[in-house]
């Protein structure tokens, strides 16, 4: 199928209840503690995090995580995109900028008046999208782990 023929056939729904196979097939390596918390979380309508899946065909190639939070630079809440897996026979499709569209379009609705993500320095196609459908603030990324 070709890459417009799947766009056209792919529906972006809210939920994650079908997502677990998708993350389990990248090389994300979570302790299964972490991953049980996370999936509760996901499905618990008292977190502030959501999520939704790309659907073509009847199965579900792509997922996107994504958390509202709160910001002492703005009134409103920040959305953080935090999970954008797409399955690999899918990547090029245009299911991953379905999903950031989906993100941007309800964290939009929610009262968020920004969203923001990371990805790798190397991950050179993903930059590649990102950079038409968003900016690239300058910032670089500090971390230490307690």
């Amino acid at each position: 199928m070709s890459g417009f023929a799947s766009l056209l056939s792919t529906t972006i729904k809210p939920g994650c209840r079908y997502g677990r196979p998708i993350c389990a097939s990248t090389n994300t390596e979570l302790a299964e503690s972490v991953s049980d918390v996370t999936w509760q979380r996901l499905v618990d309508s008292h977190e502030p995090t959501h999520s939704a899946l790309a659907w073509l065909d009847g199965e579900a190639v792509g997922m996107v995580n994504f958390i509202y939070h709160r910001s002492n630079w703005s009134i409103n809440n920040a959305c953080y995109l935090q999970d954008l897996i797409v399955a690999p026979e899918q990547r090029g499709t245009g299911i991953g900028r379905q999903l950031i569209e989906f993100v941007y379009a309800t964290a939009k609705a929610d009262g968020c008046d920004k969203v923001h993500w990371l990805t790798h320095e190397t991950n050179a196609t993903a930059i590649q999208l990102y950079e038409r459908i968003a900016e690239r603030p300058g910032l670089i990324q500090f971390r230490k782990a307690l």
